[in-house]
């Protein structure tokens, strides 16, 4: 009798080792849900669709963009958590994932809670005004906002992203004051400095279509050099600020996925980051390839958590 469990045990042992990459084998059995957590129609919603048609090649499912847009753009990372962990739900993982945690009270765990699959691409922002502003030069903005403390209103594309908190780091440094004015988005952000309802706007190139057509003026980029696209535009750090913020970030899924699977996600979106429609998307928003393997971006994940954390309190943002 004994006998006989050892070797029932051992058969469904063998079963359940089997399962794995049987599952895996066959993934995806559906359509792969793919995340923007931003909203339709500005840079990153632009360019992850153009990801996911060229990913969706490399796959026997297709893979539909879903927009939640809000909450400094992690409600992607919401969803993971409470997704099924088979790998059929895949969010965009902003920088502000790994700071957020840091400056208020959230119901995830960006090392707890996300696998990562692949590092994509990062943004170049930049300070924008209309095009009827006083503002000619970034120099203009930073002297009339020292002139009128709290007085100079700027959007961003939410609290705690990027665009934010580089202009919070840059008012610090030089005892600046600003109001800060947080939208969903790029769409939305692009919608209300055009509106003339902002005196400025920090943001990814979404702003690209508005400055070509003359209604908005670029004042700065923040990359490490001058764009290709606008090489008459400074940087911050050329202006002495000594400041880069290029925002990179990358696909998770949710915690618990097979191993097996996260590698089939990878390889497709790897190729799908590769595809010359894709790279010419990210061209036209002027985004650089930031590729990561699933391993990489996972220690990247790490170490980026603890150093935000230290800049927050630099900024006196971090929660107590």
């Amino acid at each position: 009798m004994k006998r006989r469990t050892l070797i029932q045990a051992a058969g469904a042992a063998a079963v359940a080792g089997a399962a794995a990459p049987l599952r895996a084998q066959n993934f995806p059995t559906r359509p792969i849900t793919l995340i923007c957590p931003w909203p339709a129609g500005g840079s990153t919603d632009v360019t992850m669709r153009a990801l996911a048609e060229a990913t969706a090649k490399h796959l026997p499912q297709p893979i539909v963009v879903e927009n939640r847009p809000g909450a400094g753009g992690t409600l992607g990372i919401v969803a993971l958590k409470t997704a099924q962990p088979d790998g059929h739900t895949v969010s965009q993982i902003p920088l502000g994932a790994f700071r957020i945690p840091h400056t208020q009270k959230v119901s995830w765990d960006p090392l707890a809670d996300i696998t990562y699959i692949i590092g994509i691409t990062g943004y170049t922002f930049g300070v924008v005004v209309p095009a009827n502003s006083p503002f000619k030069t970034f120099k203009d903005l930073v002297e009339w906002a020292r002139a009128n403390p709290g007085k100079l209103d700027y959007g961003s594309t939410g609290t705690g992203t990027s665009p934010h908190l580089t202009m919070e780091e840059l008012a610090l440094q030089q005892g600046l004051k600003f109001n800060h004015i947080p939208y969903k988005g790029s769409a939305d952000l692009m919608t209300a400095i055009l509106g003339g309802q902002i005196m400025a706007a920090t943001d990814a190139t979404g702003f690209a279509p508005h400055v070509e057509a003359g209604k908005l003026r670029l004042l700065v980029t923040w990359g490490e050099r001058r764009t290709k696209r606008w090489p008459d535009v400074p940087t911050l750090k050329e202006l002495s600020y000594g400041i880069v913020s290029n925002s990179p970030y990358g696909l998770g899924t949710s915690k618990g996925v097979d191993p097996a699977i996260v590698r089939i996600l990878h390889d497709a979106f790897k190729k799908g980051l590769e595809d010359p429609k894709h790279l010419a998307t990210l061209e036209r928003y002027d985004q650089d390839v930031w590729y990561m393997s699933s391993a990489d971006y996972a220690e990247y994940a790490r170490q980026t958590f603890a150093k935000e954390r230290a800049l927050m309190e630099k900024l006196g943002l971090a929660k107590t």
